[in-house]
C-alpha cells in the first residue's frame, strides 16, 4: 500500500460553527462556537483546553461524525458538512484516520487484525502488502506479538494499536484525541515522536487534542480552546 502524496492533504476550515447540547431540564447550552478556524494542509496542530472544553467534540465534527447546527466545515473542496450520511462515510474512510481516547479496539481479534480493520471496509481478506504495511507500524509503536488478542494488551499496548490502525491508511487527515493519555512518560514521548513523523512523512494534517505538554511541544502551533474563540498561537 502507497504513503498518499503530500498534496492529498487539503486545507480544513470551520466558518461560523455552532453546536448545542440540552442538560437534563432540556434547556440548550453551547458547546462549541467557532466564527472562523482554518487548519492549513500539512500543518501539525495542538488542541489544548480544560475537560470538557469541546476538544473531542471539535475533533468528532472534523471527521464528519456529527454535523454542526450551524455553520460549515471544509476539507478543500468538499463541503463535508453538508455531504449526505453515506457520502461523509465514504470520504471518513477514504480521508481520515481516529485515533479515539477509549481505543474502540475489537477485543476478541487479535493485534494484526485490529490494525487491519479499516481494510474490511473494501475487502474481506487482508492482501500482502496490507499484513506488510501493519506489520511495520506495529514495529515502529513497539508492538511484536501481532496474534495476541486487544483484550489480553495493557492499556499501553491498546492505545498504541490504536494509533497502529488510524495511520493504516495513510490517511491526509489524522485525528488523534488525547493520543498519549494511557501511556507511561517515556512510551508517551516515543509515541508522540512516532506520530509527528510519520504525519510529516505522508505530508498529513494532524490536529491533536491532549493535555501532554510535551506533545503539544510538538505541534507547529497550538490552538486554545476554552472561552472565547479558537485561537492559534506558536507552541512554547
Amino acid at each position: 500500500m502507497s504513503e498518499r502524496l503530500a498534496s492529498a492533504a487539503q486545507p480544513l476550515h470551520f466558518s461560523g460553527i455552532e453546536v448545542d447540547h440540552r442538560d437534563g431540564d432540556g434547556r440548550p447550552f453551547r458547546v462549541l462556537d467557532i466564527p472562523d478556524f482554518k487548519v492549513p494542509p500539512g500543518a501539525l496542530i495542538g488542541l489544548r483546553g480544560p475537560s470538557g472544553s469541546g476538544k473531542t467534540s471539535l475533533l468528532h465534527l472534523a471527521a464528519g461524525f456529527f454535523l454542526p447546527d450551524a455553520g460549515s466545515i471544509r476539507w478543500g473542496d468538499v463541503a463535508v458538512s453538508t455531504l449526505p450520511g453515506a457520502a461523509r462515510d465514504r470520504w471518513r474512510r477514504e480521508t481520515v484516520g481516529f485515533i479515539f481516547q477509549d481505543f474502540h479496539l475489537v477485543p476478541e481479534l487479535d493485534v494484526l487484525a485490529n490494525i487491519t480493520l479499516p481494510a474490511s471496509f473494501s475487502g474481506w481478506r487482508q492482501t500482502s502488502d496490507q499484513v506488510a504495511r501493519a506489520t511495520t507500524l506495529a514495529g515502529r509503536m513497539g508492538l511484536t506479538d501481532l496474534r495476541r488478542r486487544a483484550a489480553v494488551l495493557s492499556r499501553g499496548e491498546q492505545q498504541r494499536v490504536a494509533i497502529a490502525r488510524a495511520l493504516f491508511n495513510a490517511p491526509a487527515l489524522i485525528l488523534a484525541d488525547e493520543p498519549t493519555a494511557s501511556l507511561d512518560p517515556a512510551h508517551a514521548a516515543e509515541v508522540g515522536s512516532l506520530l509527528v513523523e510519520v504525519a510529516r512523512e505522508s505530508g498529513a494534517t494532524l490536529l491533536c487534542a491532549s493535555h501532554d505538554p510535551v506533545l503539544l511541544a510538538r505541534m507547529q502551533q497550538v490552538a486554545v480552546i476554552g472561552d472565547g474563540p479558537l485561537i492559534l498561537k506558536v507552541a512554547a
